[in-house]
């Protein structure tokens, strides 16, 4: 069942919106603690599959971490602020786009780079040092991009980013280190993935519920302007990440993973922090980072089917 969770997982997470599109009152608990709480479960399959030796690649490869780590704070938040000018978008939209380009790589990135034939070893890497660095530059970066046109509280998103990706992280490591010769341990760990699908489309669920006034009112024009958008910085994102990898002589394997990690987003936290901090003053800045959870999982998978066709084509062959 957990296999097939996680290969359907945006079928699932889409289906979860539009059911809860037509009946609201599905996932309306999810909201505040809950949503947090939520979160902090997929935080924790993700933890429950790092173990010290991923945290020995980050301290080995210094140098591919830190371009790696550089290039996700640095493409993704400049995008999403171009693409807030090129298309002159409100604030609450623009704050959405801004918040999905200041978060760390997605949760999922680690599968698509394996998926993909990509270096898995960085990408863990990427994702660790990434989530770690978090708390402090995510709303550092959000200062700086929205700050002139919203008050943000950077010290109260500082302690959520704490609570939901550091604290659940550090949990699931320090299981798997005590508990990962156990038996039953390992029949955990299989069922995580479907876990964390499920907990991915109770939060999409719950935005979808939040805000369902506003998508009626906004319409499907509201819907597929922002999801343009999305898919913008998504893309971009992907090329320019993979132009870095280029530029620094990264090996095929590293550039595909380079291109993977930097264009997708942790949009379950983006979704989490929007609900948290903005829902009162800004309710539609939820939308974007709620389309984005949907959408970099397709695309993801999208690109990962890319780069497999490439190899296929080219008569690449991989070792088991």
């Amino acid at each position: 069942m957990s296999r097939v969770l996680s290969g359907y997982a945006s079928l699932f997470v889409i289906a979860a919106a539009l059911v809860t599109f037509f009946y609201p009152s599905i996932f309306q608990w999810v909201s505040g603690n809950a949503q947090t709480v939520i979160l902090g479960a997929i935080m924790l399959t993700m933890g429950l599959t790092l173990s010290t030796q991923d945290f020995k690649i980050v301290l080995s490869r210094p140098w591919d971490i830190f371009i790696g780590a550089c290039a996700q704070f640095i493409i993704m938040p400049s995008v999403a602020y171009l693409l807030t000018k090129v298309f002159h978008l409100p604030v609450e939209i623009a704050l959405g786009i801004l918040l999905v380009g200041c978060c760390p790589g997605g949760v999922s990135s680690n599968i698509m780079s394996f998926l993909c034939h990509g270096d898995v070893a960085f990408s863990v890497g990427m994702t660790c040092a990434s989530t770690m660095l978090a708390p402090v530059v995510t709303p550092m970066l959000l200062v700086w991009t929205a700050g002139q046109s919203v008050d943000i509280d950077a010290v109260g998103m500082f302690k959520n980013i704490l609570i939901v990706t550091i604290l659940p992280v550090s949990l699931g490591t320090l299981l798997n280190y005590y508990l990962s010769k156990k038996p039953v341990f390992g029949t955990v760990k299989t069922l995580m993935p479907g876990v964390s699908v499920i907990c991915l489309a109770m939060i999409v669920g719950g935005v979808v519920s939040t805000i369902h006034e506003d998508l009626v009112r906004g319409g499907l024009m509201l819907f597929l302007w922002i999801f343009v958008v999305v898919l913008c910085h998504n893309t971009l994102g992907y090329l320019i990440g993979f132009f870095v990898g280029k530029l620094f002589r990264f090996s095929l394997p590293k550039k595909r993973t380079i291109s993977i990690e930097v264009g997708m987003q942790n949009a379950g936290l983006a979704t989490n922090l929007a609900s948290n901090f903005f829902m009162a003053t800004y309710p539609l800045a939820v939308v974007p980072c709620a389309i984005s959870c949907v959408w970099h999982s397709i695309s993801g998978a999208i690109l990962a089917g890319i780069f497999s066709a490439y190899d296929r084509l080219r008569g690449v062959k991989y070792d088991k």
